[in-house]
Order: structure tokens, then sequence, then C-alpha cells
């Protein structure tokens, strides 16, 4: 990400449980902010490449995330597609902890 993101507040780190995610929006944006196992958090866009569904109302395992609409899998991590019907890649943000905040780099 250029310097030019624009960091946002998303959610405190208390707001997730590890192992589990959750919806936020942010600049106009529906957004998916996993808790990953270890301590890490992701995020990525919250609305699947292959048709309109959001990802949080699918199922989180380790860092890989199921569509609840076709059970495309995405890698949270670079927000690879793993599997048909994803033949487009999900878009990844930055995020950093500042205090007990969560902040996500997006486009300015």
């Amino acid at each position: 990400m250029s310097e030019a993101a624009n960091w946002v507040r998303v959610a405190a780190v208390g707001d997730i449980a590890e192992g589990e995610m959750r919806a936020v929006k942010a600049n106009g944006r529906d957004l998916a902010l996993y808790h990953l196992e270890g301590g890490e958090f992701r995020c990525t866009d919250n609305i699947c490449t292959h048709a309109y569904a959001l990802l949080t109302d699918g199922w989180l395992e380790g860092h890989v995330i199921e569509c609840p609409l076709h059970a495309g899998q995405f890698d949270v991590r670079t927000g690879k597609g793993l599997c048909a019907p994803i033949d487009i890649d999900l878009a990844v943000f930055p995020v950093k902890v500042e205090g007990d905040a969560l902040l996500v780099g997006l486009p300015a």
C-alpha cells in the first residue's frame, strides 16, 4: 500500500475473538475483518468476487474463508482464490494495531 493510504479505525482489538471474523464498513466499502489464530488480524473486501454474497456469512477455517453461496474459498492473507468457481482474487487491505484500535489502510 502506498503512503497515500487512508488509515481508518474499524474496530477495537477486543471486538473480534481469535478465530472469528466481523463485517465492517469504512469509506463506503463492505469489509471483512479477520482475527486469525495466533493473533494476526487481516482485512479483505466482504463481497465475494464470483457472485454477490457477504463472506462474513460464510465459514472461516484457519486463514481460509468459504463463501456461503457457492463454496468458493479465498486465502484471507493474500486474497487468492483457491478453488472453483473463483476466478478473480479478493482485494486485501493492510491492518495495524494502535493501542486497542484496529486500523485498515484503504486507498486514499
